[in-house]
């Protein structure tokens, strides 16, 4: 019998649907797409089996090979979660990589259950394709990037905007050495559609976009190329605040929200400690740069702020993150901007960049 399908769409995303992801764990880990869940028809075991069976032997002893597999307790284990995410989304459904084999035959299991749910024709390859169109097609409209210096609080700048895309918090990483997320990075595949997301959660989806200058590189995820190049000729404004707010503004980043994340999900000691390791770890690899004696002095300063961390005294971390700016983050904003030099459509304070860019997208609204 002919199961429902339904084509491929970005209102899928839009709308927020529940989609229950059939491929096997491993595939899921390397992407899925926005708003999955993995409830797979085989694990990575049985689909390797499977893969092999396909390989040497072809199509129809692959699918015999799967249907012993997959059958007796296993089954009804699979057929339980399926039908349990169900009842709590009514109106979700159901992929797999192409909309083929898995997903045709978890829609028939459901049907022989009494549930009709339809798959995405083409599947997870199709919905991929649409976001990274999308993605591609945003560099074709107006985009404005925001620079300045280290602690010029440029990412909430972004999140105050209806149409601030936050890269870095696409990446899960502040875009610097201290900048690790405490939750694991996300792969490139699922970087990729958190952009997408991210674009089509614009208060206007099809209109201009305005992000945070990055390099191309963030954390360990890439920005698309394409999209990239659309960012290094869009046009630019410039944050400019005094030393001491940006330094209230990076010890709130990387030692205030830090720890309250850390703290957070592994509690007090655990949170502590790790904390700890990532501060002191990213200090260190910054040797090269800063030079011995230099990254030791600043090692030592950080020790002492985190004695008077654990004493209650937050604000210690400034003795190190001071010279830290002045000393390398700054000099090394201003050689790039040398090298690399822009004009600049604005240069102000925060506040005066902010209603800058609201301007700037309502000008340039779709």
């Amino acid at each position: 019998m002919n199961l429902p399908q339904i084509d491929p769409s970005l209102d899928l995303l839009r709308e927020r649907r529940r989609l229950i992801d059939v491929r096997a764990p491993v595939e899921f880990a390397q992407g899925g797409l926005p708003g999955a869940v993995n409830l797979p028809l085989m694990d990575d075991e049985e689909r390797h089996r499977v893969g092999i069976a396909y390989a040497q032997q072809g199509q129809q002893a692959a699918i015999e090979l799967g249907q012993r597999l997959v059958a007796g307790g296993i089954k009804r284990a699979r057929m339980e979660a399926w039908q349990q995410e169900l009842e709590q989304y009514p109106d979700a459904v159901l992929y797999c990589f192409r909309g083929g084999l898995r997903s045709e035959t978890a829609q028939q299991w459901l049907w022989d259950a009494g549930i009709e749910r339809p798959r995405i024709r083409g599947g997870w390859k199709a919905m991929r394709k649409l976001i990274c169109d999308h993605v591609d097609a945003a560099s074709e409209r107006p985009m404005l990037v925001v620079s300045g210096l280290t602690g010029s609080a440029k990412t909430p700048l972004i999140n105050g905007l209806g149409q601030g895309l936050d890269l870095e918090g696409c990446a899960r990483h502040k875009g610097s050495a201290f900048g690790r997320h405490p939750m694991p990075a996300p792969s490139q595949i699922n970087f990729e559609h958190a952009i997408g997301m991210g674009l089509l959660n614009l208060e206007d989806p099809q209109g201009p976009a305005v992000v945070e200058d990055e390099s191309r590189h963030i954390g360990a995820a890439n920005v698309p190329l394409i999209f990239w190049r659309g960012m290094e000729e869009a046009p630019r404004i410039r944050v400019e605040m005094p030393l001491d707010w940006r330094l209230a503004q990076i010890r709130k980043d990387y030692i205030d929200d830090l720890w309250a994340l850390y703290q957070g999900q592994y509690g007090d000691w655990l949170g502590w400690a790790l904390m700890r390791k990532q501060l002191s770890t990213a200090l260190g690899r910054l040797r090269k740069r800063l030079g011995l004696a230099r990254l030791q002095r600043l090692q030592r300063l950080q020790t002492l702020a985190f004695r008077e961390h654990e004493r209650g005294n937050r604000q210690a971390h400034e003795a190190w993150l001071g010279p830290l700016l002045t000393e390398y983050y700054d000099p090394l904003y201003r050689h790039q901007l040398e090298k690399h030099p822009h004009t600049f459509l604005h240069v102000g304070d925060w506040d005066s960049c902010l209603e800058f860019a609201k301007d700037w997208s309502a000008r340039h609204a779709a």
